[in-house]
C-alpha cells in the first residue's frame, strides 16, 4: 500500500485581526507565500506537483475565488499543477491535508501541496447578513445558524464546564504558547512576510499605509493571568460563559506542506517528516458545534486499532475552551499530552 509522507511545511506568523500586520493583505498574497516556501523547502522539481488543496473557512472576498489555484499560480507553480479549495470551517486545512493525503495513497499522485488559508480581517465582517437562509432549515433545523459563541456556552451548560475550567485552561493556552515562543519552538515553521498594513489612527481617524514585516505570532497574551480572566464580562450577559479571554483568538494567516508518495520521496532523497496515517469524521448536534472529536476520534482510534493512551501527543481545537475541555474530558486525554505549545486561545 502506498504511503502519504510530509516532506516540509512553512507558514506566515498569525497575525492580530483587523490590527496585525496583515490586515489588508489579500488571501492569494499569504497562501501563495506558504505554498512557494513549502515547495523550496523540499527542493523537488514542482514539475511532479499535480494539485494545491487549500482549505478555507470563509472561501469568499480576497479569499474567494478557487483561492488554491490563485495561490498555486502566485507561488509561481507550474500552470500544470491544478488547484482545489476545500471547506469545512474549522477543519478545513486539517481536511485539505487529508484530502491530499487520500489522492496520493488511492489515487498514486506523486505530490500534492495542501494547507489553509484565512483573512479574518476582511471576511468576518461580510458574513453578519440573514439573506439566503433556507426556510426549510430555520423551521426544523434553526441550530444550524446559530452563532458559534451560543454554541459554546450551550455546551458549557450542557456538560457542566465550569467558567472557572474555561478560564483556566485559557490561561494555560497563553502560558504554553509563550513558553513555546521563547524556546523557539514555532520559529523554523515561520517564514517571515513582507507586506503592507493598515493602520488607523484612534484620535483622528486618520489611516495610513505602512510596510511592514511579519516575524512571530503575535496573537498571545504572556502576561495573561487566572485573574485577570476571571474578571472579563461573558459576552452574552451574566448567566453566560464565554469571554473575549476563554475563546480563540482572531487571526489573520496561511500554512502549507508539501506531501509525497513515500516511494517518490525515497526516490528524491528526502527524509520525510512524518507519514499521514487516517482520518475520520463524524457529525453533532449543531448547537454543540466544537464537539465532533468526541465522536470523530473513537471511530479513528478504532479503524487503526488504537486507544487513547497510545497517542503520544493531542491537538484538539480550541476555538472555545468550554468545548475544548468537555473533548478532552469525555475522551479521556491526559492534560500533559494535550496541545503542549498552547493553542487557538492563545495563538489565533
Amino acid at each position: 500500500m502506498r504511503e502519504a509522507v510530509i516532506v516540509s511545511t512553512a507558514r506566515t506568523p498569525l497575525t492580530k485581526a483587523h490590527r496585525g500586520e496583515m490586515n489588508i493583505t489579500s488571501g492569494a498574497h499569504m497562501a501563495a507565500h506558504a505554498v512557494q516556501h513549502a515547495v523550496a523547502r523540499a527542493g523537488v522539481d514542482p514539475a511532479i506537483i499535480e494539485d494545491v488543496l487549500i482549505g478555507c473557512g470563509y472561501p469568499e472576498g480576497t479569499t474567494g475565488r478557487n483561492i488554491a489555484r490563485q495561490a498555486a499560480l502566485r507561488a509561481g507553480l507550474p500552470l500544470s499543477v491544478a488547484g482545489g479549495t476545500i471547506s469545512r470551517f474549522c477543519a478545513s486545512g486539517l481536511h485539505a491535508v487529508a484530502h491530499a493525503a487520500g489522492r496520493i495513497i488511492v489515487d498514486g499522485a506523486p505530490a500534492l501541496v495542501a494547507g489553509g488559508v484565512e483573512s479574518i480581517s476582511q471576511i468576518v465582517s461580510r458574513n453578519d447578513s440573514s439573506d439566503g437562509l433556507d426556510a426549510y432549515l430555520l423551521e426544523t433545523k434553526p441550530e444550524l445558524y446559530m452563532p458559534m459563541i451560543e454554541t459554546a456556552d450551550i455546551v458549557a451548560r450542557r456538560y457542566n464546564v465550569s467558567r472557572e475550567s474555561q478560564d483556566q485552561f485559557s490561561e494555560r493556552s497563553q502560558k504554553l504558547t509563550a513558553q513555546a515562543q521563547a524556546e523557539g519552538r514555532f520559529d523554523a515553521e515561520i517564514v517571515p512576510f513582507a507586506t503592507v498594513m493598515r493602520n488607523v489612527d484612534k484620535d483622528t481617524g486618520e489611516v495610513t499605509h505602512v510596510e511592514v514585516t511579519a516575524t512571530r505570532d503575535n496573537c498571545n497574551r504572556p502576561g495573561t493571568s487566572y485573574e485577570a480572566l476571571a474578571g472579563l464580562k461573558p459576552v452574552r450577559g451574566e448567566g453566560h460563559y464565554v469571554t473575549a479571554g476563554n475563546a480563540s483568538q482572531l487571526s489573520d494567516g496561511a500554512s502549507a506542506c508539501l506531501l509525497m508518495d513515500g516511494a517518490v520521496a525515497r526516490d528524491n532523497g528526502i527524509e520525510p517528516m512524518g507519514i499521514f496515517r487516517a482520518f475520520a469524521v463524524a457529525g453533532c448536534e449543531p448547537d454543540e458545534m466544537g464537539i465532533g472529536p468526541v465522536f470523530a476520534i473513537p471511530k479513528l482510534l478504532s479503524r487503526a486499532g488504537l486507544k487513547v493512551e497510545d497517542i503520544d501527543i493531542w491537538e484538539l481545537n480550541e476555538a472555545f475552551a468550554s468545548q475544548a475541555i468537555y473533548c478532552q474530558q469525555r475522551l479521556g486525554i491526559d492534560p500533559a499530552k494535550l496541545n503542549v505549545n498552547g493553542g487557538a486561545i492563545a495563538i489565533g
